[in-house]
């Protein structure tokens, strides 16, 4: 048996035990508040851990590119929603042939996109499902106005090929309160217009246990960093750090100074984004240790807090600050239960960010 600490570095380290519980934690809220749960699976890129979302009880998953969409399906998924605008002819071309072998939705923010998928989806017996998707905080894409929302829609439903699947958002991390009430303006919008709303899909792992503040309006939640946890998670109060199941594992291969440390984990296995934090990751066995800078190959550790400072050598774990880029940085992923390898695996989707 083989434990984490003989593998080679810098890799990545998946606790199955902490993500199949974070999953099932998930899974029991969204049944608990009465609403369907459909998991963004750019977090892990995975189609064994899609697969077992599903089992538990997701009612599809989430993808954000059409990459990704493509590996799913050839996985075996086959109820998919794309949030991500699809502008130009090559990627019409894809998802036309990707919706003629799966149930795949998407989303449209502008007329420019739904004429794009009104000229290229031209059947009304199997139509494509379009959500509009709504800015209701994010400050990304999305409509602006309820009545934008309406007018949109109507473009949709005047398609013969499309149907208006009902309103997608991404709300802002801590304004789900807001979201929930920009989304309840516009359902009334839609009601005044006398257009029926056939779902309305929310999500974000931040929030994610404001489940029941999301279902007084939504029909669906699509969280996707919740299978793993990572530091902003943890800065956000939707985790703690035992909960965090990815971890970049890295060897200290220099001690130039006594208050510092240098890892064979850089930008290129520890992602650069800081999210508001101060340093880029909390490293598990030396918990005062600052992870004070990246360069590609290199990452730099100020270990003067340490009362046992690392040692050239010795392996150490580091909770990155986002893990979902970390999994698009690795070809391949461990999974370990009880510090043991239980098996290595490709990561599917990764770099399918087409």
């Amino acid at each position: 048996m083989t434990h984490y600490s003989e593998l080679d570095t810098p890799a990545v380290l998946i606790d199955l035990d902490r993500a199949e519980a974070n999953l099932k934690r998930a899974q029991s809220a969204v049944n608990k508040a009465g609403i369907a749960l459909r998991p963004h699976i750019k977090t892990h890129k995975l189609p064994l851990f899609a697969k077992k979302q599903m089992e538990l009880g997701a009612v599809g998953i989430t993808v954000q590119k059409l990459g990704e969409a493509e590996v799913m399906a050839d996985a075996g998924l086959a109820d998919l929603l794309l949030t991500f605008n699809i502008i130009g002819a090559a990627k019409l071309k894809r998802l036309k042939a990707l919706h003629d072998r799966v149930t795949i939705r998407v989303v449209a923010d502008s007329q420019e996109c739904v004429g794009g998928l009104a000229a290229t989806f031209t059947d009304p017996a199997k139509p494509l499902g379009v959500f509009v998707e709504c800015d209701t905080g994010m400050g990304r894409c999305g409509v602006q106005s309820a009545e934008t929302a309406v007018a949109l829609a109507q473009k949709i439903i005047a398609a013969p090929g499309l149907a208006f699947a009902g309103l997608m958002t991404y709300p802002a991390a801590g304004k789900y309160q807001a979201a929930a009430q920009w989304l309840a303006d516009a359902k009334a919008a839609f009601v005044a217009a006398g257009i029926d709303l056939p779902a309305i899909t929310t999500g974000g792992t931040p929030d994610i246990w404001h489940m029941d503040e999301a279902a007084r309006i939504a029909t669906e939640y699509r969280p996707g960093t919740y299978i793993y946890m990572d530091r902003s998670q943890v800065a956000a109060g939707a985790a703690s750090f035992e909960d965090c199941a990815l971890t970049v594992l890295a060897t200290v291969v220099s001690r130039p100074a006594e208050d510092r440390a240098i890892i064979d984990a850089g930008s290129k296995a520890l992602t650069s984004d800081l999210l508001g934090l101060v340093g880029h990751g909390y490293v598990v066995e030396h918990p005062e240790a600052k992870v004070t800078g990246l360069s590609e190959e290199h990452g730099t550790l100020d270990v003067s807090a340490c009362a046992t400072k690392p040692k050239i050598g010795d392996v150490i774990r580091i909770i990155p600050n986002h893990c979902c880029p970390v999994t698009n940085l690795f070809d391949r992923v461990h999974l370990i239960r009880n510090g043991n390898l239980v098996e290595t695996v490709d990561v599917g989707a990764r770099g399918r960010v087409d």
